[in-house]
């Protein structure tokens, strides 16, 4: 066990089988059900066999199918803090032996009001990048862009799926799946519409749709467990739907994750593109599926770039190809994915995610580390496509890392890694620097020594070195606002120095920004006069107490997240500026 944060297989044990190609995977007891393969796809109802490819585990540790995206940011999973069983441990959770957590700074919004938890619309303003390329030399002052930064800012809705954790019916729209003291809640899901900077592609790989655009996805991570994760399957613990948001609504490729394959990740010319600087206004809900009788419903997503007057939008149906997963066998069934809950209210949320959320505002952060060089080449194969990634990065942030560069204290490879200008074999636009997605082995920047963690962030409205900064007005649902917020940040349950103590009850070594991290820095929330929500290292309005907005860990939630207060929220309306 190193730092707490690996179980079962010894850590460099576990390296040196990845990268002899082997899995230890495979050595852990699978369902006895027949193979995928083997069996029949005919029935009342259509199956879906999981292929050789897929996305049956985001985390990519399924032992029956390659995952097909490394890079892809999950749905952080919780834990329970003083239960130990082969999935969770010390208050983290394990997908086959492997911890797989990762960092979410996240904002919540809270309503009594009927439909604020199935229906809302958020408008934002998208950052624009330095004319400068990013510099690898001195961490807090280097030239920045947003990929660096955040993979992945997305918003978020709880979501219906029987078929998910705890494995129990759930009513679309209904209250009644909230968990309680003596209900474990409705089976649910976690939906994240995922927003992609530019600059870092190929995106089967890498981040990036191309080098100077942005743009965005529908994803639903489901959890194939029991209640308080007593039982899961190895074999698609956390499978994932995914589609671009396309401008006739078609996804690329098949979403489930079944059947997914490359396609469902290579953008096409009907993909949303997005610039820069673009204002948009993102609406989330309920809606009819085209051509049904009687009217069948399903999530709708959509981005109305309302500075080129574009619209993408996804539905996640049946007819579009999402599907649910078989506990047993990992099948899947064309499914009408729908909005669990009614109401925004703070007991309402997915009991198996980290975040204690429904309707929030999120930066996935803490997957990339800038480097000067890389080394130690491996290829990764996916399907029909073949690249070569490195698994060391050196460089100024490398070394900052504790016992300096190379001592991998908590992280075991940085992979996945490309160098500068990096074409990946492909047309792909070069890569504007060289740097890790740190999400091959440990799914995450477990040494927070990556540009997340160091004041390289907006300070500004406009670029400067850094990028300017996101700008997003508080949401509404039907038009109407939305009551409170809540900061949050589940940092804890990747930090090597947090511990709980079961005889006390109470977690220890829990801080933000980690004990570890090199720059002792981490961003925040601000709030500007004039009711814009910016997320970096902005002055220029409330920032809540700066590291203090994210609060405490709760003594009675089980687990290490960072909690802020539920506050008013007075700032219910704002205009984004388009400049």
């Amino acid at each position: 066990m190193a730092l707490g944060l690996w179980r079962g297989v010894a850590p460099r044990a576990l390296f040196a089988l990845s990268l002899l190609g082997l899995t230890v995977l495979g050595l852990q007891a699978v369902p006895s059900a027949a193979s995928p393969a083997a069996r029949s796809t005919t029935g009342p109802s259509k199956v879906l066999v999981p292929g050789k490819l897929g996305e049956l585990d985001c985390n990519g540790q399924s032992p029956i199918q390659q995952t097909l995206r490394r890079s892809m940011p999950c749905t952080d999973i919780r834990g329970f803090a003083g239960t130990t069983n082969a999935n969770t441990w010390g208050g983290r959770f394990y997908d086959n032996n492997l911890y797989i957590g990762h960092d979410e700074p996240d904002l919540r919004f809270l309503s009594n009001r009927s439909g604020s938890g199935e229906n809302v619309t958020w408008t934002e303003r998208l950052p624009v990048d330095p004319a400068a390329l990013p510099t690898v030399k001195t961490p807090g002052s280097d030239v920045t862009h947003t990929f660096e930064l955040t993979i992945a800012p997305w918003f978020s809705m709880a979501i219906c799926d029987p078929s998910s954790y705890p494995l129990t019916p759930c009513k679309p729209g209904s209250d009644t799946n909230a968990p309680s003291a003596t209900s474990p809640g409705g089976g649910s899901a976690f939906m994240e519409l995922q927003f992609y900077p530019p600059g870092f592609a190929p995106f089967a790989d890498n981040i990036s749709c191309d080098n100077t655009h942005w743009c965005a996805a529908l994803t639903i991570d489901s959890l194939e467990c029991t209640n308080n994760f007593a039982s899961c399957n190895p074999n698609c613990i956390e499978p994932v739907n995914f589609a671009f948001l396309q401008l006739n609504g078609v996804p690329t490729g098949p979403p489930s994750p079944q059947l997914s394959d490359l396609s469902s990740f290579t953008p096409n010319g009907q993909t949303l593109l997005m610039n820069p600087g673009d204002v948009l206004r993102v609406h989330i809900a309920d809606a009819v599926v085209p051509g049904t009788s009687p009217p069948q419903h399903a999530l709708e997503t959509s981005v109305t770039d309302l500075t080129t007057g574009q619209t993408g939008f996804m539905q996640a149906s049946a007819a579009n190809g999402f599907a649910d997963t078989n506990f047993t066998t990992c099948d899947g069934t064309p499914f009408d994915f729908q909005p669990e809950y009614s109401t925004a209210v703070p007991g309402n949320i997915v009991p198996w995610a980290a975040l204690q959320t429904d309707i929030s505002t999120e930066f996935e952060i803490g997957h990339f580390t800038p480097c000067s060089s890389v080394s130690k080449p491996q290829t990764l194969t996916e399907g029909t496509f073949s690249d070569t990634f490195y698994n060391h990065c050196a460089g100024p942030y490398e070394s900052s890392a504790p016992g300096g560069d190379g001592s991998h204290q908590v992280e075991y490879s940085d992979a996945l890694c490309f160098p500068v200008g990096d074409t990946h074999g492909l047309t792909a636009p070069p890569n504007l620097v060289s740097g890790c997605l740190d999400d091959y082995y440990q799914n995450g920047d477990l040494d927070f020594d990556g540009s997340s963690y160091w004041p390289d962030w907006p300070n500004s409205t406009t670029p400067d070195s850094f990028p300017s900064t996101f700008l997003q007005a508080p949401p509404l649902s039907a038009g109407k606002p939305y009551a409170a917020f809540q900061i949050q940040t589940d940092i804890a349950l990747s930090e090597s120095t947090c511990t709980f103590d079961t005889a006390t009850g109470t977690w220890s070594g829990c801080a933000v920004p980690p004990p570890t991290a090199p720059a002792q820095f981490y961003p925040k929330w601000t709030l500007t006069k004039n009711c814009l929500w910016e997320f970096g290292n902005m002055a220029n309005g409330n920032d809540f107490g700066a590291d203090s907005q994210y609060g405490s860990i709760p003594a009675n939630l089980g687990y290490p997240e960072f909690l802020g207060p539920i506050q008013s929220n007075t700032c219910p309306t704002a205009v984004v500026p388009t400049s």
